[in-house]
């Protein structure tokens, strides 16, 4: 009896064989695949950077190259918009006062032309008053062409007894106190004015008739 027991768990020592029937096979370890969850990620990471083509990359680099250089050129355009603005002003102002200028220097012309005419005028008139200018003769021909010259200039003559006096452009050599005359007129005109467009060449010379006392 006793022999036969110990043949039936014989090598096996007392209370191991019941924990390792009951225990059953050990749990045997996960395959090593020898990859490790990070670089796996990295991997992944990876691939998805290589879904990224050389020609896109480019793309993208070029649409940007090309938007800052559209800016470049629209600030370039505004620029130039405003200096083309600027040098149209700058250039009507030129041609406004060289027009006016041009216009100043004709009436000054005009005006010294005239001046040195209004002595020969004043003879005329003086030949005309002691009837030295009859018509019909070269006298009077030669006077009617230069009154006509005088005339194209621009110039005309004022100053006419009767008119009232205004010391703007009358001057006054003598002042005859005149019985009913209510206001200061021309008495009598001694020498004839002149003027230029809006240009007075001369006062008209004149006895003026004031209201007597």
């Amino acid at each position: 009896m006793t022999d036969k027991n110990f043949d039936e768990n014989a090598g096996v020592p007392e209370g191991e064989g019941s924990d390792a029937t009951a225990s059953g096979p050990a749990p045997q370890d996960a395959p090593d695949t020898g990859q490790n969850p990070d670089s796996t990620e990295a991997a992944a990471a990876e691939g998805s950077d290589d879904d990224l083509t050389v020609d896109d990359i480019l793309g993208a680099e070029q649409t940007g190259e090309a938007a800052a250089e559209d800016a470049v050129l629209a600030d370039l355009e505004s620029t130039l918009l405003n200096d083309l603005k600027r040098l149209q002003a700058e250039y009507a102002n030129y041609r406004r006062r060289t027009e006016d200028q041009r216009q100043l220097e004709i009436a000054r012309a005009k005006g010294e032309a005239a001046k040195g005419l209004l002595p020969v005028l004043d003879d005329l008139d003086r030949a005309a008053q002691h009837g030295d200018l009859t018509e019909g003769t070269p006298f009077f021909a030669i006077g009617e062409k230069i009154r006509s010259v005088v005339e194209r200039l621009g110039v005309v003559a004022y100053g006419q007894p009767g008119e009232e006096f205004d010391p703007q452009h009358h001057e006054a050599i003598f002042q005859q106190p005149t019985p009913g005359s209510e206001k200061s007129t021309i008495l009598e005109v001694v020498e004839v004015g002149y003027r230029l467009d809006d240009v007075e060449l001369r006062p008209a010379k004149v006895v003026v008739a004031v209201p007597a006392e």
